[in-house]
């Protein structure tokens, strides 16, 4: 079974803040599947998508893991089949990029997944947060909203995320990654 999570913080606080990219990219999922979430038995919440879980983290950014590891074992996901959703600092605004493995490349949210799963193997879809605007200190500005001239851009990052995840659900995540992973203007 396949499950597809995403991260950011709970609340309406932070509901349109960067850092919470992998969850507009989940709740847009939900919606083009009119699928609605539940609670789960942990810290998160979840719907099923015929032999497919695609969830939320209810926990804040820093505290993933715990919920991660919670999903996976409630569900009996095999480490191999999930993939986790995020903003990333280190892309820019419009790209998305699927990895099989890797370090969390100073992102604390998989800090704490690779920590408490105890392994980086696990696939992971980033989506470009970058801007032109000044990004420094990082932990700042992943916690504001975006301006409204980039609405655009991110509309159109979700809907490449989401068909990215619909690929990913019926193939491998290295077929996905050579579908997807594309550069876009600006990026090096």
């Amino acid at each position: 079974m396949k499950c597809l999570i995403g991260l950011g913080n709970p609340g309406d606080h932070y509901k349109n803040t960067k850092h919470n990219f992998g969850y507009w990219v989940i709740d847009s999922y939900l919606k083009k599947h009119q699928l609605k979430l539940k609670l789960g038995k942990g810290d998160y919440v979840f719907a099923d998508d015929n032999n497919c879980i695609v969830a939320k983290t209810t926990t804040f950014m820093n505290n993933s893991g715990h919920a991660v590891k919670t999903i996976i074992k409630d569900f009996n996901c095999s480490i191999e089949d999930v993939i986790i959703i995020y903003d990333d600092i280190d892309l820019t605004l419009g790209a998305i990029k699927f990895k099989s493995t890797g370090s969390s490349g100073g992102h604390r949210g998989l800090d704490s997944i690779i920590y408490h799963l105890r392994s980086e193997n696990f696939s992971r879809l980033r989506l470009g947060i970058a801007t032109k605007s000044d990004m420094r200190p990082s932990e700042k500005y992943v916690l504001k909203s975006f301006p409204s001239k980039y609405n655009e851009a991110i509309a159109s990052t979700v809907d490449k995320a989401c068909e990215g995840l619909r690929f990913f659900l019926n193939n491998t995540i290295d077929c996905t990654m050579n579908q997807f992973n594309r550069r876009v203007k600006g990026e090096s």
